[in-house]
């Protein structure tokens, strides 16, 4: 469905004195046909004002554009035909890169339908493959063990803390910096919450570019969201954490998310396609014990 939003500078009045001003303001819209008036109560309730007076729009357009979650919108009906899924996971496949300078998966046959016919009884055939691969490979998730010894590993997992949760989708896109801050988690209820970090750096997903100047969570907005009781986090690029050599290594993302117990997403893609509110997150790994990460079957519901 193409999503609109307005784009304008703003002056507002109040009755009781004083004024804000706005320049080059960016507000989700329902459709297409919106005038500056019905744009203006919108801005209204996305701020959360009141005693209002006036409202001045100037520079006024429409763009299209996907919604970023601004406040005031009303939420679509879900489908009449039931709940709509969207996969958020890369295709594991024979030498898929994920990460530079670990392995890359190797599958091959274990048994070949060919070599099974001896085995069965006529008519009867199975393919049995295997696949050889480290556990950070394609969309994967992490939990405690991964950072810390005596964290929790896949088995100790709880199912509610990565099924169907509720996801506030935060879009960055057009970020003018790499670093995502706290503040851009003010506006949202991020408790128990499922926080996706849209991005867009997946379109590099496989290519020397994935790893060059790659968005990430800073310190500040991981310890936000861990103060607000954030219920998981996912990001489309390559680590959640900065990793060029100007961060000398340091993982203050993970650090202080794995210690709080929740559980992080990386390498998420498809992220486009979902609402800043009103989906739900599913990621679950298999339950393997002394693994701190697996890859997922990632996937949002909406409806």
């Amino acid at each position: 469905m193409t999503e609109y939003r307005a784009v304008f500078d703003a002056r507002i009045q109040f009755v009781n004195g004083g004024g804000l001003t706005a320049e080059g303001f960016r507000l989700d819209v329902p459709s297409a046909d919106v005038d500056e008036r019905t744009v203006g109560e919108l801005l209204v309730r996305h701020l959360g004002l009141a005693l209002v007076e006036s409202v001045e729009l100037t520079g006024f357009e429409l763009v299209e554009e996907a919604h970023t979650g601004s406040r005031g919108m009303v939420a679509s009906a879900p489908a009449p035909d039931g709940p709509r899924y969207i996969d958020l996971s890369h295709t594991i496949v024979d030498g898929l890169l994920t990460m530079p300078g670990m392995p890359v998966p190797r599958i091959s046959p274990h048994l070949t339908r060919e070599a099974s016919r001896s085995v069965y009884a006529a008519g009867t055939e199975f393919a049995i493959p295997r696949i050889d691969m480290v556990a950070n490979t394609g969309t994967y998730l992490d939990t405690p063990f991964h950072r810390y010894a005596d964290g929790h590993d896949l088995a100790g997992l709880a199912l509610e803390r990565i099924v169907s949760v509720r996801a506030e989708l935060v879009r960055l896109v057009d970020s003018s910096t790499r670093g995502i801050p706290a503040e851009v988690f003010y506006d949202r209820d991020v408790t128990g919450a499922a926080v996706l970090l849209h991005t867009g750096w997946d379109r590099h997903f496989g290519t020397p570019a994935y790893s060059a100047s790659a968005p990430f969570l800073t310190e500040a907005g991981a310890r936000y969201l861990v103060e607000h009781g954030v219920g998981l986090v996912g990001i489309d690029s390559i680590n959640i954490d900065d990793m060029s050599p100007e961060s000398g290594g340091a993982r203050p993302a993970h650090t202080l998310l794995l210690a709080a117990g929740t559980p992080i997403v990386e390498h998420l893609t498809g992220l486009a396609g979902v609402p800043p509110r009103g989906a739900a997150f599913t990621a679950v790994p298999p339950r393997v014990e002394d693994f701190g990460t697996f890859p997922v079957r990632a996937f949002a519901t909406i409806g």
